[in-house]
């Protein structure tokens, strides 16, 4: 699939997928489904990448980067409200000094967010689920500056050194937690005393109550 040219085409092709199930989108492309998300965490999303012809890949950027978007599927119940925390980006933990929010790989990812809801109740077999309407998100002036707040309380502490205190009680709308394959993917970071020290890759994941809000202000129930 070419990338779309502009944001409205990008639009329509995310539209024209809603309604359809995961199984006709994925024959329709030639991929495999598979039985069930335990071992293909991100296959739905690279599905959707698939079919709305998103550039990044896996580099670290924007999915449409050339339109400045970024695509997030989330998957929700039966009332709409999603069902785990979105994955942002990998958090830095060394490296840091003199960044600031308005030049931060969250914000960039955040500045305007294709969302694309999925049926996401595992009752519900995977070849089953229904794709959602879309809809193209920007942070509004509130939403932005708490996001901010989030982001420069988690960055502080990473920069005193207590990345291993951070909790996810840490952050209104933006929390910060291990993202690994298992406990031995160890990276670098530094303790309280400016030492090196190890420990697990953290990633930045927004809150289900955020996202929920983001959904409810579009679609109302």
């Amino acid at each position: 699939m070419q990338p779309p040219q502009s944001e409205s085409e990008l639009m329509q092709r995310a539209a024209d997928l809603a309604g359809f199930t995961l199984g006709e989108i994925s024959h329709e492309h030639g991929i495999a489904c598979p039985a069930d998300l335990s071992r293909e965490k991100g296959w739905v999303g690279m599905l959707l990448e698939t079919c709305l012809g998103a550039t990044a890949g896996s580099k670290p950027e924007q999915d449409f980067a050339h339109l400045g978007i970024e695509l997030k599927t989330i998957p929700v119940n039966a009332h709409g409200k999603p069902l785990e925390t979105t994955f942002v980006c990998v958090a830095p933990l060394t490296g840091i000094s003199g960044v600031q929010w308005e030049h931060s790989h969250v914000r960039h990812k955040l500045s305007r967010v294709l969302w694309v809801p999925v049926e996401g109740e595992r009752t519900i077999p995977l070849a089953e689920r229904r794709i959602g309407t879309p809809l193209l998100w920007s942070p509004s002036r509130e939403e932005d500056a708490q996001l901010r707040a989030d982001w420069e309380e988690l960055m502080d502490l990473i920069a005193l050194g207590r990345v291993n205190d951070i909790t996810a009680r840490h952050g209104q709308y933006l929390q910060l937690r291990p993202k690994a394959a298992n406990s031995h993917a160890l990276t670098d970071a530094f303790g309280e005393k400016g030492e090196p020290i190890k420990t697990l890759p953290r990633g930045f994941y927004l809150r289900t109550q955020f996202t929920h809000h983001i959904l409810s202000r579009f679609f109302v129930s």
